[in-house]
């Protein structure tokens, strides 16, 4: 069975252009990267894409994939890049966007054959840890499944959080010092309080650890790219290359979570996103613009104009109408 899934898994992996394999024989920290639904999802996910470059970059680290299969069958669970299985690595990292794949953790852990609930795992098995917008909009639902939540953009929280893994070793100590990491939340040090109702009152800290987790976010979106680092036609955006142009969102709309844990609003410098353009048409002929609302994007009409002169098509995947003047309409279509 194992051989079978990896079998199906290195045909997709054939298929790629973009992925990063380290071999298992160099001493690095390893990390299972896992999306909580299939390939076909987690491909499209630009802040998957950009955890898994951000980690392979770093000398002293391997990652590697890990998505639910196709079907029903999960067992049994290995990576995409080496059929290993989650036990063999030192880290499990869930990158979650959707409440809805919360229902997956349950499978993804008895295909693993790890224990669920963090109190029932030791020292023996990887540290689990839980990161993605799910993560910013509330921590709470996975408290006691979770080792470590990262509260924040990954690329100002990764380099901290992986240097104290790596030079700690110890899970127990490795725990303590991460609570007072900006950003990380170690919910084993922390006692909520609830009401009747079931909502949350209070978290009470243990003696010595932050009162509150601050999130972090990337105060200058040019310090790191943010695109398809990995080409598949597997996928739903197979036939662009997705490049995040902004995060955030000044509209301020209240049904929208984006637009409130994404905040401060950023957008990239033109010249920033004109070198990913130039890098995702060396795959693709199509340039996917990714945000919150890309028409909003300062230098919307510009950005446009560099992507057909450099013979490209665009796609937005979120406008608003009224951002856009005739010129940008017509560019469009």
């Amino acid at each position: 069975m194992v051989r079978k899934q990896y079998q199906q898994d290195g045909s997709r992996l054939q298929r790629e252009t973009g992925a990063i394999i380290h071999s298992w024989s160099e001493k690095r920290y390893r990390v299972a990267l896992v999306y909580p639904n299939t390939y076909h999802h987690g491909m499209s996910n630009l802040g998957f894409l950009t955890v898994y470059h951000l980690i392979n970059q770093r000398s002293d680290c391997l990652c590697e994939r890990f998505f639910l299969p196709d079907n029903d069958e999960l067992s049994p669970l290995v990576s995409l890049e080496s059929g290993r299985q989650l036990r063999e690595f030192d880290l499990i990292a869930f990158s979650i966007s959707f409440e809805n794949d919360y229902l997956n953790l349950p499978k993804i852990f008895q295909a693993a054959k790890i224990p669920l609930f963090a109190n029932e795992r030791d020292e023996s098995l990887p540290l689990v840890l839980f990161g993605g917008v799910c993560a910013f909009i509330n921590p709470e639902p996975l408290a006691d499944i979770v080792d470590i939540v990262a509260i924040g953009e990954a690329e100002p929280l990764l380099p901290p959080l992986l240097d104290l893994l790596i030079k700690t070793g110890e899970r127990g100590k490795s725990l303590a010092e991460l609570a007072h990491v900006p950003g990380i939340y170690v919910p084993k040090f922390y006692l909520p309080r609830y009401a009747e109702t079931g909502e949350i009152v209070e978290i009470i800290p243990e003696s010595g650890i932050p009162v509150r987790v601050r999130r972090q976010f990337l105060h200058d979106l040019d310090q790191s790219h943010s695109r398809s680092f990995i080409q598949t036609e597997d996928t739903e955006f197979g036939t662009m290359a997705l490049t995040e142009v902004s995060r955030g969102c000044s509209r301020g709309c209240r049904f929208c979570a984006a637009g409130f844990v994404y905040l401060p609003p950023r957008e990239r410098s033109l010249n920033n996103l004109l070198e990913q353009v130039d890098l995702g048409l060396c795959q693709r002929d199509r340039i996917g613009l990714v945000a919150a609302a890309v028409a909003d994007y300062a230098d919307i009409q510009p950005l446009q104009q560099g992507i057909l002169a450099r013979h490209g098509k665009i796609s937005m995947s979120s406008i608003r109408l009224d951002s856009l003047n005739r010129d940008e309409v017509e560019i469009l279509f």
